[in-house]
This record gives C-alpha cells, structure tokens and sequence, in this order.
C-alpha cells in the first residue's frame, strides 16, 4: 500500500514541520528528480593544503623533491612546474627554472622565469585529456559503443583491393584504444618524403587520408603505440558530435568545470607567446637536419610542437596540440580520482572509468590509459605506484599519474625540448634536456612517493 494513502493529514503535517525542506512525491515529482540529481552530483573540489601533514606528506622529504629539480636546472635543465594532489587537497604547486632560455640557438640575455600558471605543450597528453575524456563522456552517455566498428562512424573506413594487409572492415573502436589497430606509429602525413601519396597539409584532407592509411600489421595482433590511433578516435568524436574537436572538449567538458587556460591553438583565443614554456630551438628542423615544406625554424612557443597536429590537422587533433598548465591539469586529474565529475558538473561516470583503466592484453595498456601493470613501467610510475596506477606521458616533456588506490595525482610539466640536440645527426629526437633526471620523470614521481609519510 502507498504510504501517502494510509497517513493521516495531522502526520503529513507533523511530517512536514520535522523536515520543511523535503519535496514529497506526489508534491513535484520533476523536482524531487531534479534535486536528487543536483544531490548526487555533488563531487570535491580541490582545496589547498595548509601544511603536506594534512594529506600525509612529508614537508621536509618533499622538499627532497625541490632540491633535485632545483639542482638540474643548475646544470642546464630548462624547466619545470609540478603539482600533487592527494585526499582532494593541494599538496605542492611550485615551478622551477625557466619558460624561454633560448631564442633560436642564442641564449637570451635575461632567461624568462617559469611561473606556477605557465601554459605548456601536452603533446600525447591531448591523448587523455582531450580524445579519451570526450570519448569517456560520450560512452557513458550511450552515444557511442566500443565494440561497434570503426565503420559504423566512418563510412570510408574500409578494406580495399589493394591493401597487402587487411582488417580495417572489422576494426572496432576497443581495437583503437588498445593501439592493436595495425596502424605505424607516425606516418608522417606532413613530409612527402615520408608520406608520399598520402602527404596533407590541409585538416579535411589529412582525416580523409587516416581512412586510407595502410595497415602495418593484422589488427589484434601486436601493440603498436601510434598517434594514428588517436588521430582517428579524435575524428570518430568530431563525427559523433558534430563539431571540431577544440570546439567539443573546450565548451562541453573544460568550461564546465571552470577551465580557462586548457585549450588548442591557444594563441588564436587570446593567448599571448610569453604565457607559454618554449619548446624546439629551431622550429621543426632538428637543429636543421629536417627539411620539408612550410617547416618552422623559429624558436615554438604557443605553437604545438608535433608535426601532423600543427601542419597537417590545424593544430587540432586526437593525438596532440592541447595546452595547459598544472593547477587546470590537477582538476582534470581530480574528476578522474572523483569518479568523472567536479563540483556539481558530471562529465562521465565511475562505470565507465573502471573500463577504461582495466588492463588489456598488455597490461600496461588500458583504453588509451597507460597502467603500471608490470616492472617496465618503473620508469614512468616509480618503484612505489600502487598496481592500479594509470596516467600517460607527453614528447615534450610531460607526464601524468593517478594512482587511485590512495588518492594521489601528480602532473609534473616540462619544457625539455627547450635545449639544444645532443647529436641531431646521429639521432634528430634526442635533446640536452631528455639526458636529465627530471626529464624521465621516475625520480621525481619516486621523490614524491617517498615523501609519503606512510613509505618512512
């Protein structure tokens, strides 16, 4: 029987002078759904810490972690900025060394402090960031599927007689986000050197060229990291939602939870250079052993620094080309440790997380997600890292740990690429700043785990 038919008007009454602020349901049922909904999405916000006490931290072990950045600046580390988060509070926020040393191959006459909002290039973090959250909020939505095939999104994306491997007909989107799709790390669409018949430097061509990318191996059976992956899951979100990429994350998941310095091509939005940590010397050129048309030989800053983001996608892409700084990354990390939502905005839900940090056949590989599932990724998360810790690196120098199991972020931000190339004949890829601790990033995530009171 209903409750509301057995009561009596004087209970009702009394019911109702005990807790005046309740809706009753056959009051307003809408708004007894809409103040249960507001109710439940209510997540923590992040607060600063007066002391690391307060979240079981070390204050003097963590100023271990100072002196050992402090001291590779000293030697010709660029810079640096790195904040922890952990139990919702902000544990450290501090910046180290400087944004710009160098314009071109002369160092400036004032080197320009690195500063605790300077903007800096993700690179792979857009991976995550960018490309993974829409498509974590579109999965929980129901407006896309994992399993379906790439081609229920992309028509084009298909099988042809020429294809010496083939699989693409049956591809899905988990195949995607595991980097099993069969795709070569970096095609390079931008050097027709590389490229050949598939060379663009226009973003409508490029995406169309990703459907005709030939596989490099049968899908499913190795694990290929590639930016072509992300490329594409970046275009199946366009697709979807029917806006650029920049256009989607920026209003529907950064300006929700209050994000403003979080974006792609960032200079077009009111951005200037000096907001930013410099990258590359000599633009793309490698210290000029690369060459291919329209290439940038000015010192980057405020432009994204990958080659198939900035000159084949419009600075827009899956894979790369979004800017951020440390205080807007640590809320990105919050919402995952939240369970998808901040303050009173959801953007996916704990159901959805959990699949995508699940390990794959590769355990060190989640949907997109890189986990610390065995000792390989010692490097990365630190001999300490829980077994559920996840996170991702970035080719300029970023990286990224979550480690749930107890409440930790850490985003620590780099401009190692702002240095010039050890030997760039013998190896184009390998700059001064990558030979430092700090720019392999273990020994600061070590450093950090450490001062955890709980690993005295």
């Amino acid at each position: 029987m209903n409750i509301w038919t057995s009561c009596t008007i004087s209970s009702i009454l009394a019911l109702s002078l005990l807790a005046p602020s309740v809706s009753f349901a056959n009051e307003n049922p809408n708004q007894e759904a809409a103040v249960s909904k507001e109710a439940a999405s209510q997540y923590p916000i992040l607060k600063k810490a007066n002391k690391p006490e307060e979240a079981g931290f070390s204050s003097e072990k963590l100023e271990k972690v100072d002196q050992l950045i402090e001291m590779e600046v000293a030697a010709g580390f660029p810079g640096a900025a790195l904040i922890v988060i952990k139990d919702g509070k902000i544990v450290k926020n501090e910046s180290y060394g400087y944004k710009q040393k160098y314009n071109e191959h002369t160092p400036l006459k004032k080197f320009q402090k690195m500063e605790n909002d300077t903007l800096f290039d993700l690179a792979s973090n857009t991976k995550m960031y960018a490309t993974n959250f829409a498509i974590q909020k579109l999965v929980s939505e129901g407006k896309l599927n994992i399993q379906a095939r790439v081609q229920q999104y992309i028509p084009e994306f298909k099988d042809t007689e020429e294809d010496v491997i083939k699989g693409k007909d049956n591809l899905r989107i988990i195949d995607v986000l595991h980097h099993t799709a069969g795709f070569r790390p970096d095609p390079q669409y931008h050097n027709p050197k590389v490229s050949k018949e598939l060379y663009s430097q226009e973003r409508d061509k490029t995406i169309e060229f990703i459907s005709k990318t030939p596989l490099t191996y049968v899908p499913g059976t190795q694990n290929v990291y590639s930016d072509v992956d992300y490329m594409l899951l970046g275009a199946i979100v366009e697709e979807i939602t029917g806006q650029q990429l920049d256009t989607y994350v920026e209003n529907e998941l950064y300006k929700p939870l209050g994000l403003k310095n979080t974006k792609f091509n960032p200079l077009q939005k009111g951005f200037k250079p000096k907001d930013f940590a410099a990258t590359e010397l000599l633009g793309n050129t490698r210290d000029g052993v690369i060459d291919f048309p329209n290439i940038r030989t000015n010192t980057l800053q405020g432009e994204v620094h990958d080659e198939k983001a900035f000159y084949s996608m419009g600075g827009v892409s899956g894979h790369a080309g979004l800017f951020s700084n440390t205080k807007d990354m640590a809320v990105l990390l919050q919402v995952m440790l939240n369970g998808g939502g901040y303050g009173k905005h959801t953007l996916f839900d704990q159901e959805t997380i959990d699949e995508f940090v699940a390990p794959s056949e590769n355990p060190t590989y989640g949907l997109g997600w890189r986990r610390n599932g065995d000792a390989s990724m010692e490097w990365m998360f630190s001999p300490y890292a829980s077994d559920s810790a996840y996170g991702h690196t970035g080719w300029t120098g970023t990286v990224t740990i979550i480690d749930p199991e107890i409440d930790l972020g850490i985003v620590l931000l780099t401009n190692k690429k702002h240095s010039p190339l050890v030997n760039p004949v013998a190896n184009s890829n390998q700059f001064f700043g990558d030979l430092f601790k700090t720019g392999s990033y273990g020994s600061v995530v070590t450093a950090i785990y450490e001062a955890l009171e709980t690993n005295e």
